[in-house]
């Protein structure tokens, strides 16, 4: 029996062509909290850029593609920033290739200045890129995340010594750069030991590459019909794509609603 349902937001939730939720996805999310299944988010987003939808409060989110979750209540279940030392390679390593970059804390986001490919990341969650000039000060803070503009030939230029972070990317023009070893699966591995779940009474619904990890930490890892090749190959089902309600779809198909 299905007992929590996690769930991706950009090209899963929400369309990324017309940047919006559906009013019956919407309505999926609230029939299944009245059937006593939880409902989660787990997004490469900053806790502040998630959206909010109506009638629903998400019973735990998993921010910054699981570095950082937290239930509704505001309780933090994990917390896993990146080594201060890598965030500072990692910056170095993006100004020898002319990337700026966007550091996340679990507060605010601030960057040391911005490209077109970065303006058009943060664009998808209806976010601007906040160049500060307090940004050598934000840097000692406890960062969750690093965002940058960078295409598959710049990851090794941008991860040269780095020893503890990644990369993780669901969009071809930038990158989300967490702790080693964290990813959505990990996040999602610490919301179930805190709740008492096991695997198999889990869901999880994805379209990226990020949310490979996510799928495999379920017992029911299910791909959107406008995933990438490499998520449906990994995923225990395909439903429809976001744009034909595919969530909806699969949760009435699976007696779910």
């Amino acid at each position: 029996m299905i007992k929590i349902a996690f769930f991706d937001i950009d090209g899963t939730l929400s369309n990324m062509e017309t940047r919006s939720v559906s009013d019956i996805t919407i309505e999926t999310l609230q029939r299944l909290q009245a059937n006593n299944i939880k409902v989660c988010i787990a997004t490469g987003r900053h806790p502040l850029s998630v959206p909010t939808f109506e009638g629903v409060t998400f019973d735990a989110i998993l921010s910054f593609n699981g570095s950082y979750c937290f239930d509704k209540e505001g309780h933090v279940l994990y917390s896993h920033p990146i080594p201060h030392k890598d965030v500072l390679r990692i910056i170095d390593n993006a100004s020898s290739i002319n990337r700026s970059v966007s550091l996340a804390s679990k507060d605010n986001s601030k960057a040391n200045g911005t490209d077109q490919d970065l303006s058009d990341y943060y664009a998808f969650s209806k976010q601007k890129v906040n160049v500060s000039e307090d940004f050598d000060t934000f840097v000692n803070e406890d960062i969750y995340q690093i965002m940058c503009g960078g295409y598959e030939n710049e990851y090794d230029a941008l991860m040269k010594n780095v020893e503890g972070a990644q990369i993780t990317a669901w969009w071809n023009r930038a990158v989300d750069i967490i702790p080693a070893g964290g990813g959505k699966g990990n996040g999602i591995h610490k919301v179930l030991e805190y709740y008492h779940f096991s695997p198999s009474e889990a869901i999880a619904f994805g379209d990226g590459t990020n949310d490979i990890e996510m799928l495999e930490a379920v017992g029911t890892g299910v791909a959107m019909g406008n995933a990438t090749d490499n998520v449906k190959a990994i995923a225990d089902d395909i439903c429809l794509s976001v744009a034909e309600d595919g969530v909806y779809h699969y949760c009435l198909d699976h007696n779910l609603l």
